[in-house]
């Protein structure tokens, strides 16, 4: 069973609002919120697809370009410790630690 929707090449993770009885979501990997809710997952996967074809409206009426791609630079702040054991390991594999970050995300993202 999946929790996620995917229309037009955007995302949303669905969940679940016992108290209200609702099924809730937003548009996965962009800045701008959008949002969209509803009570029968029918009614769910509408309103997802007319929250994203909403954005794109919205964006090109405005001459904005809606948000797709990231750019690929991530700054993160970790611990001191994570951040040693990391580079020494990127080093022992013989790799930037750039690369290998890239490499335990990619296999983590899956």
């Amino acid at each position: 069973m999946s929790n996620i929707l995917s229309h037009r090449g955007y995302k949303a993770r669905v969940e679940f609002d016992a108290e209200d009885g609702l099924f809730f979501g937003r548009i996965a990997a962009i800045r701008d919120g959008v949002t969209f809710h509803a009570d029968t997952v029918p009614a769910l996967v509408q309103a997802f697809q007319e929250a994203v074809d909403d954005y794109l409206e919205t964006c090109a009426k405005l001459g904005k370009t809606p948000e797709r791609p990231f750019s690929g630079k991530l700054m993160l702040r970790v611990d001191p410790a994570v951040h040693a054991k990391s580079v020494e390991a990127a080093e022992l594999a013989g790799k930037s630690l750039n690369q290998w970050t890239e490499e335990v995300l990619r296999r983590a993202a899956g």
